[in-house]
């Protein structure tokens, strides 16, 4: 997998989650579901995409009832990025999704699987785009595949937030050739934000 997660400085960092308690979580998960919200927090893994996922066909299942999700994560791998992006689209029911604290790479390719009037923040939120970054490593042929597989990769990426923000192309490549910073504001005139809200009740 490659990695697209950064740090306040936008250097990669680990993925490592936080110890879970699976007896306290229950009824918070249950609330969680009958509140058809679903939270995306921390480094994004082949652990946390397929436990969104899962999260997202039940309550597809139960109605098509519109889903909430809540982002806030630094980034992580592009492909379980990829799942959870692609399966927010799969599904009937409608979903808006809330930046909250950063929404950063991987972070941010999720952020923008809705059309831009349902992507709503919080005033605090930051928002990051750059390109994907891999730790290429092995004989010089596989090195040279995966370098032009990440390119390949950058270049998709590239082209999904130019759609998703109506920026040209061009501008998209020249801002994530190096880490490209917003704050709640700036994402709106970018065309990554739709609007700030201050509390759920502005969730609409």
């Amino acid at each position: 997998m490659t990695d697209y997660c950064a740090s306040t400085s936008g250097r990669l960092e680990g993925d490592e989650d936080a110890p879970k308690n699976p007896e306290k979580s229950i009824p918070v998960d249950k609330h969680l579901f009958d509140a058809r919200t679903v939270l995306i927090t921390g480094p994004v893994t082949q652990e946390m995409a397929q436990d969104v996922c899962s999260r997202l066909l039940a309550l597809a299942q139960v109605s098509n009832d519109p889903i909430t999700v809540i982002v806030s994560s630094p980034g992580g791998h592009v492909e379980s990025g990829d799942m959870i992006h692609d399966m927010i689209k799969f599904i009937k029911p409608e979903v808006r999704i809330l930046g909250m604290g950063w929404v950063a790479s991987a972070g941010a390719l999720i952020y923008v699987s809705v059309p831009r009037e349902r992507r709503f923040c919080t005033k605090n939120t930051r928002f990051l785009l750059h390109q994907p970054s891999g730790g290429a490593g092995g004989m010089a042929t596989d090195i040279e595949i995966q370098a032009k597989e990440i390119l390949k990769m950058r270049d998709r990426l590239n082209q999904l937030f130019a759609d998703a923000t109506g920026q040209p192309l061009e501008r998209i490549e020249k801002d994530t050739d190096r880490d490209y910073w917003m704050s709640p504001e700036e994402g709106i005139e970018y065309g990554l934000v739709g609007s700030v809200v201050n509390n759920a009740s502005e969730l609409s």
